[in-house]
């Protein structure tokens, strides 16, 4: 004989409520997977299109020589460097990506540095971006003067 017990209507309305806030939340991943990301984060941000910030507590053209030191150490050739009314951009370009760095003089001692990668018309490198970040912030920290900031 198999033991049936009754299962109350309390019960099953929390079971049904469980179930139908699972389908619901579902598209709600995004946003915890974006909270663990914040949670685990290098000091890099992001926006929405993959391109990486991040702010260092140098003059501009600091970390200008950084990013192009950057550039170098990972083989990507520099086409142009611009200065704009914001700061500089400097466009370099490797094997199949287009990047794009903009400084811009947050004050006399802090740069912000946006990094952009693009594959194609539409694909965004998010990986070159950050990594041309990284290896800007390993040029600064290398030169000893400077602290770096998130």
């Amino acid at each position: 004989m198999i033991n049936q017990q009754r299962v109350s209507p309390r019960r099953r309305l929390a079971y049904a409520g469980i179930i139908a806030s699972s389908f619901f939340l579902s598209a709600c991943d995004p946003i915890s997977l974006t909270a663990l990301g914040i949670g685990a984060s290098t000091g890099v941000n992001y926006g929405l299109n993959s391109v990486a910030y991040k702010t260092f507590t140098a003059p501009i053209s600091t970390v200008n020589k950084a990013a192009v030191t950057a550039l170098k150490t990972m083989g990507i050739k520099i086409k142009s460097i611009e200065k704009t009314s914001e700061g500089q951009v400097i466009i370099a370009q490797s094997s199949d990506r287009e990047i794009e760095l903009t400084l811009e003089a947050v004050s006399k001692k802090t740069t912000r540095l946006r990094s952009i990668a693009r594959q194609g018309t539409f694909l965004m490198d998010r990986a070159t971006a950050t990594e041309i970040i990284f290896q800007t912030e390993k040029a600064l920290v290398g030169d000893r003067k400077v602290y770096v900031g998130a």
